[in-house]
């Protein structure tokens, strides 16, 4: 049989539509290897809530490779290093993987490949993460797209994504390398563990991925257009932290979203909003790809004179979920005690920290990389720059989200915040979203002293407005001049 083939598993955890994987395959024994290089990135190192979910979704790669005869190599230490041992101990001369795109994933694939040819053989890198290679996809002037609508017309043009396919059959070496065991790998909060009950809420690893897809699609998807800005009510598929591991991939959810638009033709518009989400994630990619100092810089970089403020106890309060701002504060504690929160709210917090209390977007960029389980580097940087205004196709300066007006239209039940601040629960409606404005009388009676049991707002939002307006005006102004 032909020399042993190493896969190299990144953030592509799983079997089906890896071309990578089946090129391996054809190469001759398989050797998958997953390596936790911990000083790869920087800041931009697995965060708290992310090493949750890579303990689980490797747990369940290795339990789908170890049904197929195979198992799966956990490996630490700095990658090109483990991969020189692995070459040694084994006789494997070529590497597949499938490509990433984040900062450094270009000087690393090409010290792989290097590595590989110094032993006679090759680096072999495949698609797979995206639906569109970053080449693919330019203006006309064949420069990148800096606005994401002409980028998805653009994409909506080009070729149709090719099918999905099958999960190869895979010949293992007789006597695989050693490997480290999963606990090993520290991934787990210990003392305190501040994740447990997480299992009950998520499933990580390929077949969660799979069915998170169905149940969307047979569930949900009819009212995502609608619904997709409601909190409360599941109309969001949930799916971000399985694209984030590649646990399925975006062209999987493209040929799956196709299918059910030809099966069900009144279900269009909606499925064609749920695909410029995945649309958004392609741009985000994009961009870092070709502007890979986005998640430090700022893209416009006159913003690099914003005067952001300097305030940690505004950052703490955010963090915390006690800004006095319900709608705010809920999002907060969602994230917190679940690794997630919804899209609409993450507008919501994020406009709040950057344009009410004037805090650098990285700064909350950070924190939600720490705290989020989906928390992909592109996705994060782009959309955070979105809301600050320094990005591409960055969000008007002058938009800034009021928290009540968004709390009243988008909660107006209350389902979700209460849920979150169950503090403030038995306020009626009518005072949920702006507790501060509830006479006395009611405050009382719903159990609630501002200031003790529940915050009083941290700023004025008419006040914090003006002032977010004033200090972008002034940068306008400045380099106008």
């Amino acid at each position: 049989m032909n020399n042993p083939a190493i896969y190299w598993y990144r953030a592509d955890l799983r079997l089906t539509d890896l071309p990578a994987l089946v090129a391996a395959s054809k190469q001759g024994p398989v050797i998958p290897v997953f390596v936790l290089d911990e000083q790869l990135g920087g800041d931009w190192r697995p965060g708290g809530a992310t090493r949750w979910w890579l303990h689980h979704s490797l747990q369940s790669l290795k339990s789908d490779l170890r049904a197929r005869g195979g198992d799966l190599v956990l490996r630490r230490g700095e990658t090109t290093t483990v991969l020189k041992e692995l070459m040694e101990e084994t006789g494997a001369q070529h590497i597949y993987a499938s490509r990433q795109y984040q900062p450094w994933s270009q000087s690393l694939e090409s010290a792989v490949k290097s590595l590989a040819e110094s032993y006679g053989g090759d680096f072999k890198r495949y698609p797979g993460t995206l639906i569109f290679e970053p080449e693919e996809i330019k203006t006309g002037g064949g420069t990148p797209f800096k606005v994401f609508t002409p980028f998805w017309r653009a994409c909506l043009k080009a070729r149709e994504p090719s099918l999905p396919v099958a999960a190869p059959t895979l010949a293992f070496v007789d006597t695989p390398p050693e490997s480290l065991s999963l606990d090993e790998l520290n991934l787990l909060p210990r003392d305190p563990n501040w994740a447990a009950g997480w299992e009950a809420l998520w499933s990580p690893g390929e077949g969660g991925a799979d069915r998170a897809l169905q149940g969307f699609l047979e569930g949900h998807a009819n009212n995502y257009g609608e619904g997709r800005d409601f909190p409360a009510q599941p109309n969001t598929s949930r799916l971000s932290p399985h694209l984030k591991f590649g646990e399925i991939s975006p062209r999987q959810i493209w040929a799956a979203a196709q299918h059910l638009k030809h099966a069900e033709p009144s279900s269009s518009a909606s499925i064609d909003k749920f695909l410029a989400e995945i649309g958004w994630r392609e741009f985000c990619n994009h961009l870092v790809a070709q502007f890979p100092a986005m998640p430090d810089r700022a893209f416009n970089a006159k913003f690099d004179h914003f005067p952001w403020g300097e305030n940690p106890d505004y950052l703490k309060a955010w963090q915390q979920g006690m800004t006095g701002y319900p709608i705010v504060d809920a999002g907060m504690r969602e994230l917190w005690q679940t690794g997630f929160m919804h899209n609409r709210v993450r507008m919501v917090v994020a406009s709040f920290l950057a344009k009410h209390l004037l805090t650098h977007w990285r700064l909350g960029e950070l924190w939600f990389w720490d705290c989020l389980l989906d928390a992909d580097l592109a996705s994060n940087a782009c959309s955070w720059q979105w809301v600050g205004g320094s990005g591409a196709d960055a969000s008007p300066y002058f938009r800034i989200f009021n928290p009540v007006a968004q709390g009243e239209k988008f909660d107006k039940t209350g389902e979700y915040t209460r849920r979150w601040v169950p503090e403030i629960a038995e306020l009626p409606n009518k005072y949920l979203h702006k507790p501060w404005e509830a006479p006395a009388l009611i405050l009382e009676t719903a159990g609630i002293e501002l200031g003790e049991t529940y915050p009083s707002p941290i700023v004025d939002h008419k006040e914090a407005r003006e002032t977010a307006l004033g200090a972008y005006a002034e940068l306008r102004a400045q380099f106008s001049e």
